[in-house]
């Protein structure tokens, strides 16, 4: 009997073992009573964690690691694009959020564009350049929520700028990628393609252009970019272009706190931020998705891929349709989030068929970065920030380093569609920061790449949420994702899936691309979570990026 119950404990103590060490994802969880930043470079996320140790608040933290992924990962971010921010106040128990995209200028219409024989938005060049709005949100949100002075959130940015950093792989892979455009314009070749090439992996780069204009940013602040030297050069650089930027627009421009929306999923409130950005996909697809139970079959299962497939499809149909800058068209925002619309979209799933063309509803009416911080005190920075194409624009600042963003390029020129491009207005933004909690759990998370986004955002909380998930796992979990802008039944999809489920899927019309194993084409996540019951923080960073979810260093004296 006593040979019975050991043999049955050292069983037991064998399975229990095994659940913690034979696991389905490949990074454990980062934990600690301390702040974390988690993005997707290295270097940003030591950077960050650095400011932490300070006694920086997650925003200084946020700030600080943003201005050097704009440094080691240039094709991506800087201070040349556009940011959306949600930010958790622990102790006001408050959500915010932060709108700090650009408009067009003044002088960039339809009319315009006509006039240079364009009958279609560019998607580079000098007329794809809205207002760049990301050093205008970090001054507004560091106002707001920054404890250390703005001029120390600057040092480790200037310092890789001048003195340079190793190029990692998918840094370089995106690099090599845009060569050709990178050989269009002498100031891009003089800053980007040191010696006529792209740097090699393991080669030293450094960016003594942004150096100058990080200092003026850190001495100055934002007034050095928005009617500064900067504001001058990017002036004249648009200029030299043809472009339609005057100072006023620069001058004028403000970001705008805003509030968050919102959904009940399964128990969970889950937030994102209001059009012109894309959130509001990401909790219409979830709605949809609500009114099916999970799968047994698990998160990657034949039969929920293919909801969550077709689920994507009707959100985003309504997403092209309508969204907008707010200021400039009704979006109605509360029609496609209710749960009777999410029951209506749902029928129209045939769970044995895809549908490659489901047109928008009728709702009632009334490439980038991704970092998240949590500080020691529970407060957490859901960032996002992005050139939108790789190098934007193409067009890089005169002597400073940056290139300016594309954002302009998601406008449209049909007269009729509610993102028809219109003087100071902003245009369909891809980027988007999320945010979820459900009682003393609070996780700032975001997945980056594109139309990707809201689908990658949806498949996230559903791992978490219906599958029990870690955030880890959560984000590295095997993804779909959107071939492009448009709705159709060409899914791109990594090969983690099971060969009979890629089978199945094809069997009821879809038509999937399959990528490695951990492709990039998913975008690239973070995530971190507070639990204000225990005090404890967690961080998760993608192996799809270079990065790490860094915690803040302890105070050790040796």
């Amino acid at each position: 009997m006593f040979r019975s119950i050991l043999l049955l404990l050292l069983l037991v103590l064998a399975v229990t073992m095994c659940s913690g060490q034979d696991r389905s994802y490949g990074r454990s969880v980062v934990i600690t009573d301390r702040g974390i930043v988690a993005t997707s470079h290295y270097l940003a996320s030591q950077a960050g964690a650095q400011v932490l140790a300070k006694d920086g608040s997650a925003i200084d933290a946020a700030i600080a690691a943003n201005a050097v992924l704009g440094v080691t990962d240039p094709m991506s971010n800087g201070i040349g694009g556009d940011l959306f921010l949600i930010y958790w106040d622990a102790k006001a128990g408050k959500l915010y959020g932060l709108n700090s995209s650009g408009w067009a200028p003044r002088r960039l219409s339809a009319q315009f564009l006509a006039t240079q024989g364009m009958t279609s938005m560019p998607a580079q060049g000098i007329h794809s350049v809205t207002v760049p709005g990301a050093v205008e949100g970090w001054s507004q949100a560091h106002r707001r929520f920054g404890r250390l002075p703005w001029k120390d959130l600057f040092p480790p940015a200037i310092y890789y700028a001048d003195h340079g950093y190793a190029v990692p792989e998918i840094v370089h892979g995106y690099w090599t990628g845009e060569e050709a455009k990178l050989q269009q314009t002498s100031e891009a070749r003089k800053v980007f393609l040191p010696g006529g090439k792209v740097p090699e992996t393991g080669a030293m780069f450094s960016n003594p252009d942004l150096a100058k204009a990080l200092r003026l940013i850190a001495e100055q602040g934002r007034d050095a970019f928005y009617k500064g030297e900067i504001a001058k050069t990017i002036l004249s650089t648009s200029a030299a272009f043809g472009g339609t930027m005057e100072l006023d627009d620069l001058s004028e421009f403000s970001a705008e706190w805003v509030e968050p929306i919102s959904i009940d999923y399964r128990g969970w409130k889950i937030y994102e931020l209001p059009p012109n950005g894309q959130g509001m996909a990401a909790l219409e697809m979830l709605n949809i998705m609500s009114t099916f139970q999970p799968d047994a079959g698990g998160p990657q299962g034949t039969v929920e891929m293919h909801k969550k497939i077709e689920a994507m499809k009707l959100a985003y149909a309504d997403l092209y349709r309508y969204n907008a800058d707010p200021k400039f068209d009704k979006v109605p925002v509360q029609g496609l989030l209710s749960k009777a619309y999410a029951a209506q979209r749902a029928v129209l799933i045939n769970p044995n068929k895809a549908n490659c063309n489901p047109g928008a509803g009728s709702p009632a009416t009334s490439d980038t970065v991704y970092l998240a911080a949590v500080d020691k005190d529970g407060n957490i920075a859901s960032l996002i920030q992005s050139n939108y194409s790789e190098f934007g624009s193409g067009i890089v600042a005169n002597g400073m380093g940056f290139a300016l963003q594309n954002r302009g390029a998601l406008f449209v020129l049909d007269p009729g569609h509610p993102n028809v491009l219109q003087p100071r207005k902003r245009p369909f933004h891809t980027i988007i920061p999320a945010f979820m909690e459900q009682g003393d759990v609070h996780i700032g998370f975001g997945i980056m790449g594109g139309p990707n986004q809201p689908l990658a955002h949806a498949q996230f909380v559903s791992n978490l949420v219906d599958y029990g998930m870690n955030i880890q796992a959560a984000v590295e979990a095997p993804r779909f994702t959107v071939s492009d802008n448009t709705v159709s039944c060409d899914i791109v999809i990594e090969s983690r899936i099971k060969p009979e489920v890629l089978q199945a899927l094809r069997d009821k019309g879809h038509n999937l691309i399959i990528q490695k194993e951990y492709s990039v084409a998913m975008g690239r996540g973070q995530a971190v979570m507070h639990n204000s019951k225990s005090g404890m923080n967690s961080g998760a960073s993608d192996p799809r990026a270079d990065g790490v979810a860094e915690p803040e260093p302890p105070e050790i004296h040796f």
